[in-house]
């Protein structure tokens, strides 16, 4: 749902695309629910938060993905970035009214940082893969990449484009030895890597 929530724009369009089993009224109903304009982006954030889970309580994810699609509406953000959901407990779920809007705030400035580091550290990793990437090669490795860099984790047996699966683990294998990628897994066998 997340990866839906986040790839395009913010709409109720796109929204509801990324929650099929809500329909785009009701989207709209609990997006309603931060008023026009009042209060700052987080509060508003926070009424959203606390509408969706006033009438669904089990639809979590949900009322995380419209809080944070009302966050960045309110800053003025083309795509969802996931703040609050990166930065609120299970526990702060279960508040209501000020104690919500005091969780969200704390989960903002959590995640915020957490999210510049992350970003700073990516950015650095991508760079280092785009400065190899013309050293490589194999047949295919600029589509495979591309995979890399458009991608959270990537499956050898994903690069189709280097024609076979050995040819697909041995260059996931160079990018590792050159300190471009990742391997995420820790297992010996189903692999995956990432920047």
């Amino acid at each position: 749902m997340w990866m839906r929530a986040v790839e395009r724009p913010v709409s109720i369009r796109s929204l509801s695309r990324a929650m099929p089993h809500q329909g785009p009224e009701r989207i709209a109903v609990w997006l309603d629910q931060s008023g026009a304009g009042q209060g700052g982006p987080v509060d508003r954030a926070a009424l959203v938060l606390g509408a969706v889970l006033a009438d669904a309580p089990r639809l979590e994810a949900d009322a995380l993905v419209l809080a944070d699609a009302t966050l960045a509406q309110a800053l003025g953000w083309d795509h969802v970035i996931p703040l609050l959901a990166g930065g609120l407990m299970r526990r702060d779920m279960r508040k209501t009214d000020d104690d919500l809007r005091l969780a969200c705030h704390e989960a903002i400035v959590t995640s915020v940082t957490e999210a510049a580091r992350l970003a700073g550290d990516l950015a650095h990793r991508t760079a280092r893969l785009r400065a190899v990437a013309p050293k490589l090669r194999a047949r295919g490795s600029d589509e495979a990449v591309q995979m890399f860099l458009t991608r959270d984790a990537v499956a050898p047996s994903a690069l189709v484009s280097l024609n076979s699966g050995r040819s697909a683990r041995r260059f996931c294998d160079r990018l590792v030895e050159l300190g471009v990628a990742r391997e995420l897994t820790g297992r010996d066998t189903f692999r995956l890597y990432g920047v």
